[in-house]
C-alpha cells in the first residue's frame, strides 16, 4: 500500500472532486494541503450533488478529513460550508474533521484588499483574474510573518498585539488607496465571532498524520488548483498564491516527503482555464463553443465561464516532470464524442523556432503558437463506459496517443460525473 497525492495537471477544473471521492472509499484519511476556498469540487453521490470549496472531499464519505497548514482558512466560509453539508445530511464533527493549528486565517481585510487590487488592475488592463476571496493577501501576510493563525483563536490574550501588527500593515495600504481604515474593535469582534465554531476542530496535524501513517492508514492528499497555477512552476504572474505541485503535499501537511507515494495527475481530455493568462491552444470557434457547452464549463463556486481548447500535451508533459506524476486520471473524454476530428498540441513555435516546453517568460508565453497533430474522431458515445471494450476504437487510440505524448500512463479513465463510471487500470493505492 502507498499514500496518494492527487493534483490537477492543467489549470484546474479537471474533475478532481469525483476522482478524490472515488479514491476516498479506498482511503482512511483525506488531506487538503494548499489553497483556500477559491477552488470548487463537485461530487455526485447517488444522484446527490455536493459542492465543496474548502472542506476535504472525504467528508461526504465519513472519512477522517484534514485541512493542512498549507491551506489558508476563511473561518466564516468554513462555518457556512459546514452548515451547508450538515443540511445535506453529512455529519461534520471533530471526529471526522481537523484543522491544522498553524493554518493562516483569511479575514475580511484580505477580501477587501483582493477586490480593490483587482478593480484597480482591471481599470489599467493588468488584472490577474483572482476570485476576490482574499487568498493572495492572506498568503502575503503568512510569508510576511504577520498572519493570525487558527491556533491564535485559542489564546485570546495574545490577539491584541497580533491585531495591531496586522492593522499597521493593512491600514497603511488602505490609506494609500483612499479607503477607510479598519478599527481594532471591528477586527477583534470578527475573530471573536467565529472562534467557538472553529476551535473544536484544531489539532497538531503533523502529529496526527504521522500517527496515522505509522498505524498503516492509507492517506490521500487532495490538491486544489492545477499545477499550471503553481506560484513557481505555473504561468506566472497569472497563477495562484501557493505551490500546487505534488511536492507541496509534504510541506502543506507536515508529513515528510518520504511518506508520499503515488502521484495521480487529474487530466482533462481537452484543456480549459479560468481567468487571465496565456492559453496557447484556446479556441474561439464553434469547436471551443462545443467544448464549453457539452462540458458545462462554468466555475463551480465563481460561475465564471472557462476558456476551452484542444488538449495540450506540452503542458501536461511538463507537469508530469515538475510533479513527478506516476499516472493520470483522464476525465471528460465523453465531451469529445461526435467530433469529426480531434487535435493535440505536440509542440510550440516561438519566434520561428520549434520548442517542446512552455517558457517561463511571460512575454514568451504570450508569443508561442501551437503545433498540432490531427486524429480521427468517433461518433459513438463513451458516456458511462466502465471497461475498455465499451470504448470506440478511435477513443482508445486517442487515449493511447495522449499517454505516449505526455510520458505517463492512464491509471483511471472517467466517462461521466457519476463516480461508478470509471475505468480502473491501476489502483494508485497499490502503487
Amino acid at each position: 500500500m502507498t499514500n496518494v497525492v492527487v493534483i490537477g495537471s492543467q489549470w484546474g477544473d479537471e474533475g478532481k472532486g469525483k476522482i478524490v471521492d472515488w479514491l476516498s472509499e479506498r482511503a482512511d484519511v483525506i488531506v487538503r494541503f494548499q489553497g483556500g476556498h477559491n477552488a470548487g469540487h463537485t461530487l455526485v453521490v447517488d444522484g446527490v450533488s455536493y459542492k465543496l470549496a474548502l472542506l476535504p472531499s472525504g467528508l461526504v464519505r465519513g472519512k477522517l478529513s484534514v485541512i493542512g497548514n498549507g491551506v489558508v482558512v476563511d473561518p466564516h466560509h468554513f462555518v457556512a460550508e459546514v452548515e451547508k453539508l450538515r443540511a445535506q445530511g453529512v455529519a461534520v464533527t471533530p471526529d471526522v474533521l481537523r484543522i491544522a493549528e498553524n493554518a493562516p486565517l483569511i479575514l475580511s481585510l484580505h477580501r477587501d484588499l483582493d477586490a480593490m487590487r483587482e478593480d484597480a488592475a482591471s481599470n489599467s488592463g493588468t488584472k490577474i483574474g483572482t476570485t476576490r476571496r482574499g487568498i493572495g493577501p492572506a498568503y502575503e501576510d503568512k510569508v510576511g510573518r504577520r498572519a493570525i493563525r487558527v491556533g491564535d483563536l485559542a489564546e485570546p490574550e495574545t490577539l491584541p498585539a497580533k491585531i495591531d501588527r496586522l492593522l499597521t500593515h493593512h491600514n497603511a495600504l488602505r490609506r494609500g488607496m483612499g479607503v477607510d481604515e479598519i478599527s481594532f474593535d471591528a477586527l477583534h469582534d470578527e475573530l471573536s465571532s467565529v472562534a467557538e465554531h472553529v476551535l473544536p476542530y484544531i489539532d497538531q496535524v503533523w502529529r496526527l498524520l504521522d500517527e496515522q501513517r505509522k498505524a498503516g492508514a492509507r492517506i490521500l492528499f487532495e490538491g486544489a488548483q492545477g499545477a499550471l497555477l503553481d506560484n513557481d512552476h505555473g504561468t506566472y504572474p497569472f497563477v495562484t498564491s501557493s505551490n500546487t505541485v505534488a511536492g507541496q503535499a509534504a510541506a502543506g501537511s507536515g508529513l515528510g516527503p518520504t511518506a508520499l507515494g503515488y502521484v495521480l495527475g487529474i487530466t482533462k481530455a481537452y484543456t480549459t482555464r479560468v481567468g487571465e493568462g496565456p492559453f496557447p491552444c484556446e479556441l474561439h470557434d464553434e469547436i471551443g463553443q462545443h467544448l464549453s457547452t457539452v462540458g458545462r464549463e462554468v466555475g463551480v463556486n465563481t460561475g465564471r465561464p472557462r476558456r476551452c481548447g484542444w488538449f495540450d500535451a506540452v503542458l501536461v508533459r511538463q507537469t508530469v516532470k515538475t510533479s513527478g506524476i506516476t499516472g493520470i486520471a483522464l476525465t471528460k473524454l465523453d465531451v469529445l464524442d461526435g467530433l469529426d476530428e480531434l487535435k493535440i498540441c505536440v509542440g510550440y513555435t516561438l519566434d520561428g523556432k520549434e520548442i517542446d516546453y512552455l517558457p517561463a517568460s511571460q512575454a514568451a508565453q504570450a508569443r508561442v503558437e501551437p503545433i498540432y497533430i490531427t486524429l480521427e474522431g468517433w461518433k459513438e458515445s463513451t458516456v458511462g463506459a466502465r471497461k475498455w471494450a465499451d470504448l470506440p476504437a478511435q477513443a482508445i487510440k486517442y487515449v493511447r496517443q495522449v499517454e505516449e505524448l505526455i510520458g505517463a500512463p492512464v491509471a483511471l479513465l472517467s466517462t461521466s460525473p457519476e463516480r461508478e463510471d470509471t475505468i480502473l487500470v491501476t489502483d494508485p493505492f497499490e502503487g
